[in-house]
């Protein structure tokens, strides 16, 4: 059963920077749209970021402010959230999550089929 793996979440100070990573196990992502979600503490879970399947459209949530970039590398089958100027209202568990491939990715969490266990990521003032 292919599975999801989220990892470099950890806890950092106000205005750093960190980078997720999510990689798949025994099948290839290149074919599916990505996503990347959170939920914060008592919360419910929105959108961050997806990328379609080709890797040429991206979005984001508004609230972002540009902070945040998504992207992708086929050859290492990892789709990644690069994460700048990381406020405390970023403190939440972020998920990454595989859609269908169509040429534009959805924001809406129902849009996609997989999701992985989350990593945590705290936030400090």
């Amino acid at each position: 059963q292919v599975q999801l793996v989220e990892s470099g979440g950890g806890l950092v100070q106000a205005g750093g920077s960190l980078r997720l990573s999510c990689a798949a196990s025994a099948r290839t992502l290149s074919n599916y749209n990505m996503g990347w979600f959170r939920q914060a503490p008592g919360k419910e879970r929105e959108f961050v970021a997806a990328i379609n399947w080709i890797g040429d459209i991206t979005y984001y949530a508004d609230s972002l402010e540009g902070r945040f970039t998504i992207s992708r590398d086929g050859a290492k089958n990892t789709i990644y959230l690069q994460m700048n100027s990381l406020k405390p209202e970023d403190t939440a568990g972020y998920y990454c999550a595989a859609g269908p491939s169509t040429y534009y990715p959805a924001r809406l969490a129902r849009a996609y089929d997989l999701w992985g266990q989350g990593t945590r990521i705290t936030v400090s003032s």
